[in-house]
């Protein structure tokens, strides 16, 4: 396995993440592996030497964070292993139920250190951008748990490079805690990051770590130019919509004329491609095969060349905004009361 620092951190974690969305219950989303299936994801995950792990406390509605937490409690040495979780989205009906406020954050983390048994989080992320909280109380919030001892490092996820900047300052004018690392959408049929956000994380030392590297399946060819789905994921994954376009399946086409050649999968070169990409951490790798783990690891061996990443590359068209909620229309509906 290879490590590398997070950011501008002394926290060391592996190239590798592996995302723990997968894992949890078939009742939230039909392709999630159960508590026994996810058993040998994390032990070879461990035997590989990963340290990071990633999962929120919405992924089957807390079931990912108990699987995460007993999982790497039977297997793995607390202070070696990096344990991210994320807070933003809906867990009780209600007006407080859901967001950024205070209140829904401190009640949060306390329900994901019970689920993950564990006396602190080395990551806690805010999953996305609330609208309708102050990013000062966010953040004042944040730095209480960091002070407190309940959190090591905080984290953000998909936004405006705007709104991201107005939070690294915000902190850094109130002397508290500052996102350490940035979670975005990021692979080679989404690039729209590489625009303004990923140029922030680099000026502002901040480490990124990409979610769906592998476009959900698609780079690996689990949909065809007829639209069937050859995975269960893909025929029951909306959010996969955006890839499907004609630059999308010349991409994918791409990726298997390179893996082809070396003889290699497409899932790693997919993989070689964002780990090769200026400012990438460690891509977040989400594993319903075993054979899907192996791919990532083998991945961080696979040295592309300058031709062979800009025939992956040149197909690319400019894309919608697609991972997290527009500002312009945000601002208006909130302008609008």
């Amino acid at each position: 396995m290879k490590y590398v620092k997070l950011g501008r951190t002394g926290l060391t974690v592996s190239r590798i993440c592996l995302g723990c969305m997968s894992y949890g219950t078939r009742q939230w989303r039909d392709w999630v592996l159960s508590e026994d299936e996810a058993r040998a994801h994390f032990a070879r995950a461990i035997e590989a030497g990963i340290n990071f792990f990633d999962t929120a406390n919405v992924y089957s509605m807390g079931v990912s964070e108990q699987i995460t937490g007993k999982w790497l409690g039977e297997m793995g040495r607390r202070d070696e292993l990096v344990i991210a979780t994320k807070v933003h989205g809906r867990m009780a009906p209600g007006p407080n139920g859901a967001g950024l406020s205070r209140k829904h954050i401190m009640a949060q983390c306390d329900a994901s250190l019970r689920r993950l048994n564990t006396d602190y989080i080395d990551l806690y992320q805010i999953h996305r951008w609330d609208y309708t909280t102050p990013i000062e109380e966010t953040l004042d919030a944040l730095d209480c748990l960091v002070r407190a001892g309940k959190v090591r490092y905080i984290g953000a996820s998909s936004m405006a490079a705007w709104q991201f900047s107005k939070a690294l300052f915000t902190a850094r004018e109130n002397g508290w805690h500052q996102f350490v690392s940035m979670q975005n959408h990021y692979n080679l049929v989404y690039r729209e990051e590489e625009r303004e956000m990923i140029p922030l994380c680099v000026d502002q030392g901040v480490g990124v770590i990409p979610w769906s590297p592998l476009a959900r399946g698609f780079l690996c060819g689990n949909r065809t130019r007829e639209g069937k789905a050859i995975t269960t994921r893909a025929a029951s994954d909306p959010f996969a919509g955006p890839y499907y376009t004609e630059d999308g399946y010349a991409i994918v086409e791409a990726v298997s004329n390179v893996a082809r050649a070396r003889g290699v999968t497409a899932g790693e070169v997919a993989l070689a491609w964002i780990l090769q990409a200026p400012g990438v951490t460690a891509p977040i790798v989400g594993t319903t095969r075993l054979n899907h783990l192996e791919e990532a690891i083998r991945a961080l061996d696979l040295q592309l060349s300058p031709e062979e990443i800009a025939a992956l590359e040149a197909p690319y068209r400019p894309k919608p905004i697609a991972g997290h909620e527009q500002p312009k229309a945000a601002i208006m509906l909130k302008q609008r009361g």
